[in-house]
């Protein structure tokens, strides 16, 4: 059993089971290797696209309806299968240590993190992980399920109390653009304020050569308050808010809705996939993201 307040590396653990349904790595010659493709075109087993003929190109691959149709020779290119590196990136701002329902922001953001590590190492790719700190190094790139344990390992440790080095997600953002490769796959676990407070620029450059999923963590309490005083502890000392009023309840709401609403529409748009994750939800609910055509870029 676990409190729900801090998050234990068996809880992570446990979560294999819930990646299990994903798809598995294949053997190769060299090892295990991902399914997922490699930006690097070659002569490989996946179309990716016709351009024209050049000389030399074998010509068992020249592509004869496009040929016809250009009147022009034409020769279909290959992407050739690789591993795959998939990042995740932890945002471990103050706000994400609090929850009502079942568990804290923190610990769902653990949990939803271990599930993505269970899913990569199933897919056979290399798992990495990092946060906001310019003291602590990443969580460096491993395969299996040795790979899937060490983030684990990080996450449980990061989401335990709020780090007191954190310097936000556009640190983290920072260091995830130098270790990234095209056609990476990135999860951010992040509270939607964190999110509000990035340029909308970042997000079309990672959305236009890797995978990236943005998870927005959430509360019920933070979007639906009731009409009563509340008590909180803040920094040792107990303070309440009386969320009676109409206008104070709204203005609670709209502190809450407004950055979670503006990642929601801005976000697809940038090509980016993106689902609320509410604390009271099933850890796994996001999963469906995992593997979809990618969105069009706005």
């Amino acid at each position: 059993m676990t409190d729900g307040i801090t998050p234990t590396l068996a809880e992570l653990v446990a979560l294999r089971a819930l990646a299990g349904g994903r798809r598995n790595a294949r053997l190769g010659r060299h090892g295990i290797s991902g399914q997922s493709l490699s930006p690097l075109r070659g002569r490989g087993m996946e179309y990716a696209e016709s351009r024209e003929y050049i000389a030399g190109d074998d010509a068992r691959h020249i592509d004869w309806r496009v040929t016809a149709r250009t009147g022009r020779a034409h020769s279909k290119v290959y992407q050739a299968e690789r591993e795959r590196l998939s990042l995740i990136v932890a945002d471990t701002a103050p706000s994400l240590y609090f929850g009502t329902r079942v568990r804290f922001k923190s610990v769902q953001a653990a949990r939803a993190g271990a599930i993505a590590a269970w899913a990569a190492a199933r897919d056979g790719d290399r798992i990495a992980a990092l946060r906001g700190s310019d003291r602590e190094p990443p969580v460096t790139p491993a395969g299996g399920p040795r790979g899937a344990l060490r983030v684990l390992d990080a996450l449980a440790r990061w989401y335990s109390r709020p780090p007191p080095d954190d310097a936000g997600l556009t640190v983290a953002l920072d260091h995830a653009q130098r270790l990234l490769r095209p056609g990476s796959r990135l999860v951010v676990l992040a509270d939607p304020h964190s999110v509000a407070e990035l340029p909308a620029r970042r997000w079309p450059v990672l959305a236009q050569h890797h995978e990236v999923i943005v998870l927005l963590l959430t509360d019920p309490l933070e979007l639906a308050p009731p009409a009563a005083t509340l008590p909180f502890r803040s920094g040792g000392s107990r303070v309440e808010l009386d969320l009676g009023d109409a206008s104070r309840r709204q203005r609670w709401r709209a502190e809450f809705t407004r950055p979670l609403e503006a990642a929601l529409e801005s976000l697809p748009a940038r090509g980016i996939r993106v689902q609320t994750l509410s604390t009271d939800a099933a850890s796994d609910s996001w999963l469906p993201l995992l593997g979809r055509a990618r969105p069009m870029v706005a």
